[in-house]
């Protein structure tokens, strides 16, 4: 009975065009906006700090070569895990100043 009422109310078209004039559903759809508009952004941004990346670099170069002994792997792995902390430290140093701000 109760979803009766309300897709008939979701399907007239005067009671829909209130509510969309309404202020609480424009100022939802201005939040919702916004926040969607901040998540692209947020996520252009990731992609292309990860695309940037010196660590994404260094280890396409490494998967390219074939090692020569176990050693040398272990030496790949230590520079790759070099590069990986260092991009970490410096990218909370980054967004700890963004925050600040």
């Amino acid at each position: 009975m109760l979803a009766r009422l309300l897709a008939s109310l979701v399907n007239n078209l005067h009671v829909v065009e209130k509510l969309a004039e309404s202020r609480p559903i424009r100022r939802a759809a201005q939040i919702t906006a916004y926040a969607i508009t901040k998540a692209q952004i947020a996520g252009r941004d990731a992609s292309d700090r990860a695309l940037r990346s010196q660590t994404l670099r260094q280890v396409r170069d490494e998967a390219s070569k074939v090692p020569g002994d176990l050693g040398e792997i272990s030496g790949r792995l230590k520079r790759v895990r070099d590069t990986f902390v260092n991009e970490v430290k410096s990218g909370w140093k980054d967004g700890s100043r963004q925050v600040k701000k």
